[in-house]
C-alpha cells in the first residue's frame, strides 16, 4: 500500500490538466456527503512490450451502471472516458499503473438534494505496485473475520461502486491492520461470508471451489468474472453459494480476487492456518494464469486488453 506517485497530467472534465492545478472546492458536494462513484483498473506491460488496460470497457461500462444506480448522469458517452484512459497512459508515459476513474457531485447547492449541482469527471493514473505486497501474492497473508457487516443489499446499493460504501470497508480494514492482521472478511447479515474489505473471496476444499452469490451483498468483481472463466476453462468445480466462515477455516485452500490485490492467498483466518499455511495449487494454477493473461502472454483473452 504505498503512496501515490505524482504523474504529469491528471484528466479533468475533458481536459489533460497539471497534477498540482486538478483541484476542487472545499464544498464539493461528495466530499461532504459521499455520493460519487468510481472505478479501479490496471495497465500492465505486456510481453510484447505495448502497454494494455485490463478489462477497459468492462470497468467503464460498470461505471456508468454504478452512476445509473445512484441517479448519476455521466456528462460523457463511455468511448469518451476510455479513449481518455487510453491518452493518460501515453501523456504521462506509464508503462503501467493503475487507473482511478472517478464522477463526482461538484460545489453549489448544499445539503442532501443539490440536484443541479455539475456533475464532474477525473481520470487519474499513477504507478502502483501490489496492493496487499509482493510477500503477499507469494506466500499469503493473515486475515480476520470483522466486527462489522457488510453492507445489505436494500441499505446501500451493493452493485454500485459508490464512494460512501467504502466507509464500512475503512471501519473493516482499519480494525484488522490495528489487530495485526493484513485484510478484513467480512459477513453479511445472516452471518455468511461476503467478500474482503475492497476484494471477492474464493474458497477451495476437495478440488470444488466456492464464492459467494453476486445476488448477495458482494460487489460483482471484474476480476472475480476472470476466476471463474479460468477455473470453468481448466475443468475446475465452481459454485456460487453461500459459505459459513467455519467452513472456511477447514478450506483447503482461500484467495482474494480484485483489480487492486490481483490473486492474493490467504494463509491464515482468525488465527486458523488454512491448508498447508501456504498457496495451494489452484490458487497458484489461477494466480500464473491471471498474470499471463494481463501481461498478454495468453492469447485465449487478447480482447480484454485494451492496447494504449
Amino acid at each position: 500500500m504505498a503512496k501515490v506517485q505524482k504523474v504529469a497530467k491528471i484528466w479533468l472534465d475533458g481536459k489533460f490538466v497539471p497534477w498540482d492545478e486538478a483541484n476542487v472546492h472545499i464544498l464539493t458536494h461528495t466530499l461532504h456527503y459521499g455520493l460519487g462513484v468510481f472505478e479501479g483498473i490496471r495497465a500492465y506491460k505486456t510481453a510484447s512490450g505495448k502497454t494494455a488496460v485490463f478489462r477497459l470497457k468492462d470497468h467503464i461500462n460498470r461505471l456508468f451502471d454504478s452512476a445509473k444506480i445512484s441517479l448519476i448522469t455521466i456528462p460523457y458517452k463511455q468511448e469518451e472516458i476510455i479513449e481518455a484512459s487510453k491518452e493518460l497512459f501515453r501523456v504521462n508515459k506509464l508503462p503501467e499503473g493503475y487507473l482511478r476513474p472517478i464522477v463526482f457531485i461538484g460545489d453549489g447547492e448544499m445539503g442532501l438534494y443539490a440536484i443541479d449541482n455539475p456533475i464532474r469527471v477525473a481520470l487519474v493514473a499513477w504507478p502502483w505496485g501490489t496492493y496487499l505486497g509482493e510477500e503477499g501474492v507469494k506466500n499469503g497473508i493473515r486475515a480476520k473475520v470483522s466486527s462489522y457487516t457488510r453492507l445489505t443489499v436494500n441499505t446501500l446499493m451493493t452493485k454500485s461502486k459508490t464512494c460512501g460504501n467504502y466507509i464500512n470497508s475503512i471501519l473493516a480494514k482499519r480494525e484488522a491492520l490495528k489487530g495485526g492482521y493484513e485484510e478484513a472478511i467480512m459477513l453479511d447479515h445472516e452471518g455468511y461470508i461476503s467478500e474482503a474489505s475492497g476484494e471477492n473471496i474464493f474458497v477451495a476444499k476437495q478440488g470444488v471451489v466456492a464464492t459467494p452469490s453476486i445476488g448477495s451483498s458482494i460487489l460483482k468483481g471484474i476480476t472475480r468474472d476472470c476466476v471463474i472463466r479460468i477455473l470453468e476453462a481448466n475443468k475446475i468445480p465452481v459454485r456460487e453459494d453461500r459459505i459459513t466462515r467455519d467452513s472456511a477455516y477447514v478450506a483447503d485452500e482461500i484467495f482474494l480476487s480484485g483489480t487492486a490485490a490481483e490473486i492474493t492467498p490467504i494463509r491464515e483466518l482468525d488465527d486458523r492456518t488454512i491448508g498447508a499455511g501456504k498457496p495451494g495449487p489452484i490458487t497458484q494454477m489461477i494466480q500464473k494464469t491471471y498474470f499471463d493473461i494481463v501481461r498478454g502472454k495468453d492469447k485465449k483473452h487478447e480482447d480484454w486488453l485494451d492496447y494504449v
